[in-house]
């Protein structure tokens, strides 16, 4: 009897934790190692930095975690998110107030998202093809609003951008990691205890058993897709506070860090299981590799594309055992 109950005993750690657990564990030890081998790597206002400058990353790959999560994909994110700084700094020059400029980005990203899901809906075409289009199209209306980049020097903007929120001793960060932080605490709000959080999660599982239960399943592809548009509008905008710039060649590939900071996090690329914590943790992983990069200072910035695909290899191979011993 004993003998059968430890036969049919759960594992110690359910197996939709393991990526998470396996990211946080990477991250751990590369924090080690750099300690270990650079002065001054392990000071809080390294970690610190790392969030300082991928706000923006963050806030776009947690839209991106709702529409994997759904077994889809978004490839506009990077271009939106360049449309958004022009479209912030051309306003900024012409005399616009930064509130009316903040909400008139965000309104275009959303309603970028909602046309591209509506699409993907009712046509029924796949999200790859969608987004592609809608990369286009983001990216080609940067254009057409300017080819040079264009400075921001609104008082108010810049004054906001350059805040510095100080911290205990000398650690400080920036306006834009605590947007980013409340985004990433509205997302797993929204994911585990709503009831859209849920559709998300069954539709990524199994899109026809959700149509079967009657889920509005709809509607919930169309507002993932929203949900990125406005994630990446604002990421644009706390690029534009980095940057205090807008540029159309902004944000190139940023869709591609999206992804893979996702996949690095734990979500599976098929849909259906993952969490927002596994993509802050799959950002703050890219980040501390730039930063290693740095720190050796001998090494060229492309190992940093090196490590992130032998990275996502690693990651897709432990997905696909994951998914095959769940079968």
């Amino acid at each position: 009897m004993t003998a059968v109950t430890l036969g049919r005993a759960r594992p110690a750690v359910p197996r939709k934790y393991l990526p998470v657990l396996v990211t946080g564990a990477l991250l751990a030890a590369m924090f080690v190692a750099g300690g270990v081998r650079y002065e001054g790597f392990a000071h809080g206002q390294v970690v610190l930095n790392v969030f300082i400058d991928n706000a923006f990353l963050l806030v776009v790959a947690v839209g991106m975690t709702f529409v994997i999560l759904t077994g889809g994909i978004d490839l506009s994110v990077g271009a939106v998110v360049a449309l958004s700084t022009m479209i912030a700094a051309t306003l900024l020059r012409a005399g616009w107030p930064p509130l009316p400029v903040m909400a008139l980005v965000l309104a275009v990203g959303a309603t970028l998202g909602l046309a591209m899901g509506s699409i993907i809906h009712h046509f029924e075409i796949q999200p790859f093809i969608v987004t592609l289009a809608g990369m286009f199209l983001a990216r080609g209306l940067c254009y057409t609003i300017g080819t040079d980049s264009v400075p921001i020097t609104d008082p108010a903007f810049t004054a906001l951008a350059q805040t510095r929120i100080d911290l205990v001793a000398d650690l400080w960060i920036s306006p834009s990691v605590l947007i980013a932080l409340l985004v990433v605490l509205a997302a797993g709000y929204v994911l585990h205890y709503t009831r859209l959080g849920r559709t998300v999660y069954a539709v990524g599982g199994s899109e026809q058993s959700a149509v079967l239960m009657g889920l509005p399943v709809g509607r919930t592809k169309i507002a993932v897709y929203t949900i990125s548009g406005v994630c990446s509008a604002l990421g644009g905008l706390l690029l534009s506070f980095y940057m205090l710039s807008g540029y159309g060649l902004h944000a190139v590939g940023m869709e591609l860090d999206a992804i893979a900071a996702v996949v690095i996090g734990g979500t599976l690329l098929t849909g259906g299981s993952g969490f927002v914590l596994g993509t802050v943790l799959g950002v703050l992983v890219l980040g501390l590799i730039q930063t290693i990069i740095s720190f050796e200072g001998t090494l060229s910035s492309w190992w940093t594309k090196i490590f992130i695909g032998l990275l996502l290899f690693v990651f897709i191979l432990l997905q696909r055992l994951i998914t095959a011993r769940r079968k």
